[in-house]
């Protein structure tokens, strides 16, 4: 952030200050109090380390950026929202960020700045918590720092309230990196009148990242005393996640199926006990996706617009993306594509065993994504080996994504587990057929011959039947414009889950 604005920004703070302490009998101007927007609506506080538009590295800045937008559209809850300030937020964003102040956020021995910015956009109110020595840095984590740059964040929050007037109604902590907000509630701050009502929600966005720590490290770097290690303390570590799960009112996943398979230890990652011990306060709410950006009719990123009614412009798109990845131009050859993390839960071991028979059909094969070293170097190889047929994009580009969404003809998302998954719902939503397998929220967002193709095992074989099933029903073109109208016109927005959180919060609030 520009000194020179945040200095004028801090004058300016003062002045008002200053005017506000001139006696009433000594001003001449008549004041009413302005009538507050927000008064009788449900404060609701979004804790996440992510947000979209301004920092993204997956789903869960989707997650916040959407849900909150939707309730606020409501009209019945005064949302908001806070994050850390990156140095990676773009400056077409942070010039527009409103500096209202800071603080000093004591951290067990530490006392650390906080720079508190503000920004209002479709009814909701950003909050951006500064401090230089935790996020000037690229990215948002893989640090060896993140537990302390994490409480730091969490602390924050709650010590920011009394500043900027706002004790919210039902405080949302997302993941791990924000698991302390809900513990500190409960403990640190347990006894503090201001903080007496709040009501803690926590959703669990992907159980694999739990924030484990040393118990060494409890009370110097989380600010944690013996009395409430109990709380945090899970085979012989800090287990954040756990900790959080134990505090809040009422804890949730990004899908019901999903809520479900994180009982069982195949999915929970070691926490299925604390599932189901505290399985009364769970519940499980498919996420969905943001249909203004995600708009096939209105997409500025798409060669052609098209619409579920009128899906001329889609063979445009295929023929451009065709052009554009070096692939040669064939309208009749069905385009699979995957956008997708290069991780092993992802199902690319699947796809790495039974790719080259699947490249003997009649078909082209494009991917996009970035992760695991060994994964990019296979895809790589693989393109090199059939130039004519697949292209492997290792990089990190929404543009492309877009133009590979509406391009394609099938997605495969063979995930051996998935949360949610908001790639299907895209892909959907672009009229191109996902194949799946039946697995968290793919399971509960697609379903076979509906809006696309599905198999149960994790089994590379039957992947490849129900992949040359679609490729061999792209054929029947009649058919399979009539499955692209029912996947494009499946509802996969906020409305429903929107609806189903606002449920959520008053349950809680009872």
């Amino acid at each position: 952030m520009d000194s020179t604005k945040i200095t004028v920004a801090k004058a300016t703070a003062r002045r008002k200050v200053s005017e506000a302490r001139i006696p009433a009998h000594e001003s001449t101007v008549s004041t009413v109090a302005p009538v507050d927007p927000n008064a009788g609506k449900t404060k609701i506080l979004f804790v996440a380390s992510e947000c979209t538009p301004y920092i993204a590295t997956g789903g869960l800045a989707e997650v916040i950026g959407s849900l909150s937008k939707a309730l606020a559209a409501t009209g019945r809850f005064d949302v908001r929202v806070v994050v850390p300030l990156y140095s990676d937020i773009k400056w077409e964003y942070k010039q527009q960020f409103n500096y209202i102040g800071n603080i000093y956020v004591p951290l067990a021995w530490r006392n650390q700045y906080c720079g508190i910015f503000s920004y209002e956009k479709d009814g909701v109110t950003f909050y951006f918590l500064d401090n230089e020595f935790y996020f000037k840095r690229p990215g948002c984590y893989g640090y060896f720092d993140d537990g302390e740059r994490f409480a730091f964040f969490s602390r924050s929050v709650l010590e920011i309230m009394p500043f900027i007037n706002f004790f919210p109604d039902i405080m949302h902590c997302h993941d791990w990196q924000a698991a302390l907000a809900a513990i500190y509630l409960k403990t640190n701050y347990c006894f503090n009148e201001q903080y007496q009502y709040i009501r803690a929600l926590f959703t669990i966005h992907n159980i694999e990242y739990q924030g484990i720590y040393s118990l060494d490290i409890l009370s110097d770097l989380f600010d944690i005393y013996g009395r409430y290690k109990y709380l945090v303390e899970y085979n012989n570590s800090i287990n954040l996640m756990k900790g959080a799960i134990e505090c809040c009112e009422k804890f949730s996943t990004v899908s019901p199926t999903y809520a479900q398979e994180i009982k069982n230890p195949y999915f929970a990652h070691d926490l299925d006990p604390i599932i189901r011990r505290n399985e009364f306060k769970l519940c499980g709410i498919l996420n969905g996706i943001d249909y203004v950006s995600y708009n096939p009719e209105t997409d500025t990123h798409l060669f052609a617009n098209y619409s579920a009614e009128n899906l001329s412009g889609k063979a445009v798109c295929k023929e451009e993306l065709q052009k554009m990845l070096g692939l040669p131009v064939k309208p009749d050859t069905p385009i699979v594509a995957m956008i997708s993390r290069l991780a092993a839960h992802k199902g690319l071991d699947l796809v790495t065993t039974v790719i080259d028979e699947i490249l003997q059909d009649d078909v082209q094969f494009v991917l996009l994504g970035t992760g695991e070293s060994h994964f990019e170097g296979w895809f790589s190889d693989l393109a090199k080996r059939y130039p004519d047929k697949v292209s492997a994009n290792i990089v990190f580009n929404g543009d492309l994504s877009r133009k590979i969404y509406s391009g394609s003809d099938i997605f495969l998302m063979p995930s051996k587990s998935e949360p949610c998954g908001l790639s299907q719902m895209i892909a959907a939503r672009y009229a191109t057929i996902p194949v799946v397998r039946e697995t968290g929220g793919l399971a509960d967002s697609i379903h076979a011959l509906e809006n696309g193709y599905s198999f149960t095992n994790y089994n590379a074989h039957d992947m490849m039947y129900v992949v040359r099933q679609a490729i061999s029903d792209y054929k029947n073109k009649e058919e399979w414009t009539k499955l692209m109208y029912r996947a494009a016109t499946s509802d996969f927005s906020w409305n429903q889950s929107a609806k189903q959180y606002e449920a959520l919060y008053e349950d809680i609030l009872k």
